[in-house]
């Protein structure tokens, strides 16, 4: 029986890759940190690991890797954690040096075959050089250097990037990022909703698993295979979500409203200044990827996504229950109207 070890195996992506694992008969293993509520079947079959592999040396990942055939990376802050400024130090740390440091011990400890999940933005900053998004974003600089880094170890041990999208869906115990870093922050309180009229492409938890499994079993040394399950607009998003919130309730959802991209601009600008005001600074800068992303149709082509389907073994299907899932979980029991209550 084939070994894997996933690092972060307790997490959103990772939590769902171990049981697709499981099921395609890999002896699956955690490598995380003691801060997930994990249910107890989970446990019965997941051997659960903890060292912190960010603080770990080289050296203590490799013994915890020895005698493991594959490994699964997935952690690391994605684009939505907002770091003290200066970004670049944040991501560069977590994103490329902590994970090559991983990568180096998986080859050391003699694992034949790595995936590493990364972003749909390295793949967008190859097809659309134009945008400029290597030079002008953090995050996105230390995704591209993160999957080079990690490939230096091919020839070594066979390594997958896997460039994931927008994911939905949930995990035992735990209440989606979105919550906090997008729904509280844009919808939850607003009377009027104004959102940009662009497209992006989008995926669920499942299919993240399928694609971390598929890349172990049939990816290529060295390639880099972006993954969706559908190109959808965010207001497509904002309404599934919305209607969701607001089934039985009586109430009706608000109309989310197009702005004119100047104004949507002009906002990204303001919330990029207020940021930095307070010693903060995200990894995307916010005036341009309202100009340069969320007001275009930025996605990865249909033809390409069915192209990775078909190589990986991959399904499609299931957005829809996955974004009101994610929804349901971000505000169980009705407490996304927790301030109409008296």
């Amino acid at each position: 029986m084939p070994k894997l070890m996933i690092i972060g195996g307790t997490g959103l992506l990772g939590h769902h890759t171990a049981l697709e694992a499981l099921e395609h008969g890999f002896k699956v293993s955690s490598l995380s940190i003691d801060d997930a509520e994990v249910d107890e079947e989970f446990k019965k079959k997941v051997d659960i690991h903890i060292l912190d592999v960010f603080k770990a040396s080289q050296e203590e990942i490799a013994k915890a890797l020895q005698g493991y055939d594959y490994m699964i990376y997935s952690v690391g802050p994605d684009d939505r954690v907002t770091p003290k400024a200066p970004a670049d130090k944040f991501f560069h740390q977590h994103l490329v040096e902590d994970a090559a440091k991983v990568f180096r011990a998986a080859r050391d400890a003699g694992v034949k075959k790595s995936v590493l999940y990364n972003s749909y933005f390295a793949y967008f900053d190859r097809e659309m050089p134009e945008l400029k998004l290597y030079e002008r974003h953090p995050y996105v600089r230390a995704r591209v250097d993160q999957a080079k880094k990690v490939n230096e170890e091919k020839g070594k041990m066979e390594v997958v990037v896997l460039e994931l999208p927008y994911i939905f869906g949930t995990v035992y115990g735990r209440s989606p990022l979105w919550r906090d870093v997008f729904l509280n922050r844009f919808i939850k309180g607003k009377s009027m909703l104004f959102f940009p009229k662009g497209k992006t492409t989008m995926t669920t938890v499942k299919h993240i698993a399928e694609s971390g499994v598929g890349a172990l079993l049939y990816g290529k040394d060295g390639m880099r295979y972006p993954i969706g399950d559908e190109n959808k607009d965010y207001h497509y998003m904002l309404n599934t979500m919305l209607d969701e919130l607001y089934k039985g309730t009586g109430k009706k959802p608000h109309k989310v409203h197009n702005a004119p991209r100047c104004f949507i601009v002009m906002g990204g600008k303001a919330v990029m200044k207020a940021e930095l005001k307070k010693g903060l600074e995200p990894g995307l800068n916010f005036g341009y990827i309202m100009k340069d992303i969320m007001t275009r149709d930025v996605v990865v082509p249909e033809a390409v996504l069915d192209k990775v389907a078909n190589e990986l073994h991959l399904t499609r299907g299931g957005l829809d229950e996955a974004i009101r899932e994610t929804a349901r979980a971000c505000y169980p029991n009705g407490s996304f109207f927790e301030k109409d209550k008296k």
